[in-house]
């Protein structure tokens, strides 16, 4: 691989005529890095995907290519990604339906809006894994037939559809109405009983871990359910019969359903595994008597999932901040706090309350100024990214609390040039304010030479346009290939020495 053309090809100030030469001689590498270009035209894309086939994709899926730019037959991957984005030829579909590449009838059965006879063909298919396919994305009324279907594999994927009507989906859930399923992957492959091993040495091998069958299909139908309580168009009602269910996953996936009744909810709440009331705690669905007592719970996780909670009271969020290590995120609560709440958060006496207020990005001048000048340093490191802080006070946030802010300092979109040029100065300079600097819009050449020193900094600032011409040219032949990919993308290489790496590989 030609790190240095990988990166080329993804220069934005790549003259036109050396696009043209880069697409001559591009491998599937190079390639990638052209397709990704704002800039490539249509004839310029359409040359690229005849020269590397695995652009043709990419530029299929970014719009870049048309139904009469692609050959079907040549072309199969581009022509299934145009189908996908509804933008190919129908008549495609016929043709990809009878392929007998099994993998090209998948792709086929994943796109929208297919022919009703190319649907009837793709659901008679005879490989399982292709109707399958077509059951998980398909319209409601061929996904209420393929609910009858022997196979448990396609069961399992007609109650994923989210197109699936809700009656059919109570049936596979209780099976009523419904023939038994016959087969599954398991015992299509396998002499039942069978429990596949889940460090299986064989490599062709393509049963799921935990695949079993003793000839009911257990893990086939588990899984089904598991589909049926992720899809949110299943009627809670089928689903309620799982607050016992001896499996934790599937109790976890219904403590989570939004719609769930607060009946079962509070069955949940006593669940011996930390893992379903914790699921419980961040769901929306749950009411205030059932947020105070998961707020006692110390189960692994429950207060903190439950401090997630879009519902949970101000009140006993500001205990879980005391009771569970949250860390600085913005809490769904906290992001939908009115005025006057962020007006007493502002001034609790938990300085854990004032960081997490403080990760907002829109609290009023009044608010952020007040959380600037906080004595905490977790305070002020959470506001230190936010808008509308001024040189001085950044600079007197450095001040107070050092290298514990610096990062967050200089990963402030507006901080100024000399203020970065400060941090890189700054004693011993902070790796994470280097790498920050590294990206930051408003660093100055000298700011990002002190980046290079460090190593994950040092790709960064080797893309970074305010980097000097002749560094970058440098850099071109760093021992980190990141760092040459880098540079060479970088806007403010010289024309000249983007021609003269191109040349160099032509006379390889």
């Amino acid at each position: 691989m030609n790190h240095a053309l990988c990166g080329l090809a993804a220069n934005e100030a790549l003259p036109v005529e050396l696009v043209d030469r880069l697409i001559s001689v591009a491998d599937a590498d190079i390639a990638d890095g052209l397709a990704s270009r704002a800039d490539l035209s249509r004839e310029q894309a359409v040359s690229l995907a005849t020269q590397v086939e695995e652009s043709a994709v990419r530029l299929a899926y970014a719009g870049v290519l048309t139904a009469a730019d692609v050959d079907p037959l040549t072309q199969p991957q581009a022509a299934l990604a145009l189908l996908e984005e509804r933008s190919g030829d129908l008549g495609w579909a016929r043709l990809f339906a009878e392929d007998p590449d099994f993998e090209h009838r998948v792709k086929l059965a994943a796109c929208p809006d297919l022919p009703a006879d190319v649907r009837e063909m793709l659901a008679a298919d005879p490989d399982v894994r292709v109707v399958a396919e077509l059951a998980l994305w398909t319209t409601a009324d061929l996904a209420a037939r393929l609910a009858r279907h022997p196979h448990a594999e396609i069961r399992r994927a007609v109650a994923a559809n989210e197109a699936t009507p809700p009656q059919v989906l109570s049936m596979l859930i209780t099976g009523e109405g419904l023939p038994p399923a016959e087969r599954c992957l398991v015992c299509d492959s396998e002499e039942t009983p069978y429990a596949h091993d889940p460090h299986c040495p064989r490599l062709a091998c393509d049963l799921r871990s935990g695949a079993s069958c003793t000839g009911s299909h257990e893990s086939t139908l588990h899984e089904l359910a598991e589909q049926a309580l992720w899809n949110p168009a299943t009627p809670v009602e089928a689903l309620l019969r799982f607050a016992d269910h001896p499996s934790a996953l599937l109790r976890c996936r219904l403590a989570a359903r939004p719609d769930l009744p607060p009946q079962t909810a509070a069955r949940l709440a006593g669940d011996p595994v930390p893992g379903v009331r914790a699921d419980l705690a961040e769901n929306p669905a749950i009411d205030s008597a059932l947020i105070h007592v998961l707020a006692a719970d110390r189960g692994h996780d429950v207060q903190r999932r439950l401090a997630h909670n879009p519902r949970v009271p101000l009140d006993v969020l500001s205990d879980l901040a005391s009771a569970t290590k949250i860390g600085s995120t913005l809490l769904p609560r906290i992001a939908s706090a009115s005025p006057s709440e962020v007006e007493g958060l502002s001034r609790s006496s938990n300085p854990v309350v004032r960081m997490l207020l403080a990760e907002r990005r829109d609290l009023p001048a009044k608010i952020r100024d007040l959380l600037a000048d906080d004595l905490d340093a977790k305070v002020v490191k959470s506001i230190a990214r936010h808008p509308g802080l001024s040189e001085a006070q950044l600079r007197s946030m450095v001040e107070r609390h050092g290298s514990r802010v610096i990062a967050k300092v200089a990963a402030n979109p507006e901080t100024p040039s000399a203020l970065l040029e400060y941090l890189t100065r700054y004693m011993t300079p902070v790796r994470k304010a280097l790498r920050e600097v590294a990206r930051h819009r408003n660093a100055t050449g000298p700011a990002l030479l002190a980046c290079l020193t460090d190593r994950q900094a040092r790709s960064w600032a080797a893309g970074h346009p305010a980097l000097p011409p002749e560094a970058i040219v440098e850099l071109l032949t760093d021992h980190d290939w990141q760092v040459v990919e880098a540079a060479a993308s970088n806007p403010s290489l010289p024309p000249t020495v983007m021609a003269e790496l191109i040349s160099e590989f032509t006379r390889t």
